[in-house]
């Protein structure tokens, strides 16, 4: 049954069945994050490539490794385009509307992927600064894709199955990330098939073919935009979402018009209704309001801070994830190996991982979020991963001893689990659901943007932190670092302020998007109050 004040659109989209549009437009979102994760994350399985291609000198004992300045460069520049695209394109979103924004960041993905493996130059410093010109240009459109895809999903989904429904589309970045290890086992066993070469320390010259294995990283890169091209034309055919246009854009006619085709039932427009509802106090404050920081301020310190200290962790677990796997034997060192076999065995080493503890926990959270709720789950989620990171760090000798590392590894990969079963589904998650509709895209993309705040710190932080203490183990041109057994404490303690600051955020399990934005209630300071408080966790 509709409550007094609700717009009969929002309500039919609320009380709706799970239909076929809801998957359809799980895929359509889901390919974008997809291509999301895969450009994210691909660039790690190809750092150690790209530094024996450019910086090999084949008089020295080891291969060449990318140069500290490069190495953040490469891994970071497409994380700082991702944080001033979420910023850009969430607050485009609430201006020009979620579907007009939306294919242009998809394009802007493709052809940037393309472009990053096209690119160019004569010296290892050309080649590294138009990949990183590229790259950054790639996380600008990634960027646009987290606030767009969430606050779709989330204002054309019911509210009985809402947190599945955006939970799933962020689940296909467990795909993206399990797609890129695929991609690099095929790339480099069929380049390993054809050349067939002997490691480093038996012939460094004959260890690297080029320009054949130039190709190598190129290819891994540019895979990435077919998956996003592919989804372009059924994302431009989606219609725009009734809340946005009926709440921001005014046309409740519109609104009706477009769900009634979705829906497949005849709405009425209730014109008079909504100019009413426009015309409230609840629909005038802006984001730096007295208003808007009495009833969402606290919501949104604490979606940007849970943000911001689950991707210092996540991010630095994925990047370093080859230095883990190194210490522990995984990976054998470098100069026992030929270019592609150490591509293989890192992407072998992030496949598993993905496949084991990355995937399952992703759609754990699809199962169970709309029963155990976004903050449980959260809550969870950071506890086992504080617990998990003390158990790895505090015993790190016992780890690294041979017959002990199959149990390390088993334990990291159960960090990744309840990350996914945890904050990093629901850190997407709710910022699409708690904020009013003229600033939900714009607030997701500030949450979002905390994060890759902290995906940059942890990604350029932990690349030196997590150097040996001992210079001759250093990577070169590296500074002696902190170890990974510290760095992994250091993780275990964000994790902790993490569980800490999850208090700060609301519970939205059930709830429509206008009972929890109060953005369809009667005016007045009591109204307003009464509405954050129903967001308040229990």
């Amino acid at each position: 049954m509709a409550r007094e004040g609700t717009i009969g659109v929002l309500n039919a989209l609320d009380v709706a069945k799970t239909q076929w549009y809801h998957f359809t437009a799980i895929v359509i979102a889901g390919m974008g994050f997809f291509t999301d994760a895969y450009d994210l994350f691909c660039i790690s399985l190809v750092t150690k490539l790209l530094g024996r291609i450019y910086y090999t000198d084949i008089t020295k004992s080891r291969p060449g490794v990318l140069p500290a300045n490069v190495q953040a460069a490469v891994t970071g520049v497409a994380l700082c385009g991702t944080l001033a695209g979420q910023l850009f394109f969430g607050w485009l979103g609430d201006k020009m509307g979620r579907k007009r924004v939306y294919g242009l960041t998809l394009m802007i993905m493709v052809v940037s992927s393309i472009a990053s493996g096209l690119s160019f130059g004569n010296s290892p410093k050309s080649v590294m600064a138009t990949l990183c010109f590229f790259r950054f240009w790639l996380g600008f459109g990634i960027g646009g894709d987290y606030p767009l895809s969430a606050t779709i999903m989330s204002e054309y989904a019911n509210k009985k199955t809402r947190g599945a429904f955006i939970a799933a589309v962020f689940a296909m970045q467990g795909f993206g990330i399990l797609g890129g290890g695929i991609v690099a086992l095929i790339v480099s066993a069929s380049f390993d098939h054809k050349y067939n070469v002997p490691s480093y320390q038996e012939d460094p010259a004959a260890s690297m073919v080029l320009p054949a294995f130039d190709y190598v990283w190129r290819i891994i890169l540019m895979f990435g935009a077919l998956p996003a091209a592919l989804t372009y034309y059924w994302r431009m055919k989606m219609p725009e979402t009734a809340r946005y246009t009926a709440l921001v854009a005014k046309n409740a006619k519109q609104a009706a018009s477009d769900m009634s085709k979705v829906l497949q039932v005849e709405l009425e427009a209730e014109e008079e209704k909504v100019e009413k509802i426009l015309e409230s106090e609840n629909q005038q404050f802006g984001l730096f309001s007295k208003q808007f920081a009495s009833r969402h301020g606290m919501h949104l310190l604490g979606t940007t801070t849970t943000w911001f200290l689950l991707d210092i962790a996540f991010y630095s677990q994925n990047l370093f994830q080859k230095d883990i796997f190194s210490a522990i034997g995984w990976i054998p060192p470098a100069k026992e190996m030929n270019a592609i076999h150490e591509v293989y065995k890192i992407a072998r080493a992030q496949t598993l991982i993905a496949l084991c503890s990355t995937v399952p926990g992703y759609w754990f959270t699809v199962a169970f979020i709309d029963y155990m709720g976004r903050f449980a789950i959260q809550l969870m989620g950071f506890f086992f991963m504080t617990v998990f990171m003390f158990a790895l760090a505090l015993p790190y000798d016992h780890w690294t001893k041979k017959d002990n590392r199959f149990g390390f590894v088993a334990m990291y990969a159960l960090t990744f689990f309840f990350a996914n079963f945890g904050p990093n589904a629901t850190t997407f998650v709710v910022p699409a659901e708690i904020f009013p509709a003229r600033l939900r895209s714009t607030c997701h993309g500030i949450s979002a943007a905390a994060g890759k705040a902290g995906a940059i710190v942890g990604a350029f932080g932990f690349l030196y932190a997590s150097q040996s203490k001992d210079p001759a183990k250093t990577d070169p041109g590296y500074p002696t670092g902190i170890g990974v057994r510290n760095s992994l404490i250091m993780l275990g303690v964000i994790n902790f302020l993490g569980m800490v600051f999850t208090f700060l955020v609301p519970e939205s399990k059930g709830k429509s998007l206008e009972e929890l934005s109060g953005e369809t209630e009667e005016d007045g300071v009591e109204a307003i109050e009464a509405a954050g408080s129903r967001t308040v966790p229990v």
